[in-house]
């Protein structure tokens, strides 16, 4: 079923959701607020959904902002939730595999990407959803950690960023690839879900060509141990980062 909700407590905002097989999650909320932006950039979204994380940038930047989705299903979400909140200007949403950015954008095309990717590995045991859109917006059917790596390489400027929100238990993974892809690991943000848990996300960035040099940055704990948001969570939710 579609409806419309509203994006959080983001001016106003709205997005289109499908309460059977899509809704944006906490996860784009924390990649969002993570990156830096200013309004001289070139932004693009990979994975993006039905668009909150270019919808969430765009109350932080004035910079153009492109969306990529594959599932054609998604990707009408996406645009009508550009639409609907007349950001039609700033956010341009492409129905296209992100495995063929790099062929429809130039070299050095990109200042920042933002991606929130399928988590997990698709293996003989993967648990995969019934749902197949569920299913290929949790597991690397049609997108490897690596694919997105190698197009990054392609579009981002010299120097240019990748920010990415990704299961912790994939860090290795995600350093390993990045610097097979000539993008060196520069921020990471460590997500524990409770105070006194192990981490399930990290946020991580990275630069291409960047030199070496590393920051691991603040822990942020998502609840608090009653079950609700811890005020740095809460703030964000309203609009922007404590």
């Amino acid at each position: 079923m579609e409806v419309i909700n509203d994006l959080l407590n983001y001016k106003g905002l709205k997005i289109f959701q499908n309460t059977k097989w899509f809704s944006f999650s906490l996860d784009s909320v924390l990649l969002a607020d993570f990156v830096k932006v200013n309004n001289k950039m070139k932004i693009i979204d990979f994975c993006t959904g039905n668009a909150p994380i270019p919808l969430f940038l765009s109350t932080k930047t004035k910079s153009s902002i492109t969306g990529i989705e594959l599932q054609k299903e998604v990707f009408e979400l996406a645009l009508n939730s550009v639409k609907i909140n007349n950001l039609d200007n700033q956010i341009k949403i492409l129905n296209m595999d992100v495995n063929d950015a790099n062929k429809v954008y130039n070299t050095d095309s990109f200042d920042l990407i933002t991606c929130n990717p399928s988590y997990f590995k698709i293996s003989n045991e993967s648990n995969v959803n019934d749902n197949f859109v569920k299913a290929k917006a949790r597991h690397e059917i049609s997108l490897r950690l690596n694919d997105v790596f190698k197009c990054a390489k392609k579009i981002l400027k010299n120097n240019g960023k990748i920010a990415m929100v990704h299961r912790t238990e994939r860090l290795i993974d995600i350093i390993t690839l990045m610097r097979q892809n000539n993008i060196e690991p520069k921020r990471l943000r460590i997500i524990y879900p409770f105070k006194n848990a192990k981490s399930n996300l990290i946020l991580i960035e990275g630069s291409k060509n960047g030199k070496p040099g590393f920051e691991i940055e603040k822990n942020m704990v998502i609840h608090n141990d009653d079950g609700s948001y811890t005020n740095e969570v809460l703030a964000i939710f309203n609009g922007g980062s404590i």
